[in-house]
């Protein structure tokens, strides 16, 4: 089973929290959990009220935009190798 801390790992690495990851959340959050869990989630929130991770929930458009820029932005150029 997935833990809390995994799902705020993957929305700190990434910079956003999908509506999956925030019902996934909400889903963990009602079973038991441990300390680390309830850490990894107080950050997430500090993470998302200061800009740090954008919620797909509440600007949905937005996170599109941004989630397809940083896609390109991922993409290699034609022509080059990879190692």
């Amino acid at each position: 089973m997935v833990r809390i801390r995994e799902v705020v790992q993957e929305a700190l690495t990434t910079g956003y929290l999908t509506v999956k990851a925030e019902e996934n959340l909400r889903l963990l959050l009602q079973i038991q959990y441990d300390s680390q869990d309830f850490d990894a989630f107080m950050t997430l929130q500090q993470a998302a009220s200061s800009g740090c991770v954008m919620q797909e929930s509440r600007s949905p458009s937005e996170f599109e935009n941004l989630k397809t820029l940083k896609d390109s932005l991922l993409v290699e150029p034609v022509g080059s190798k990879s190692s």
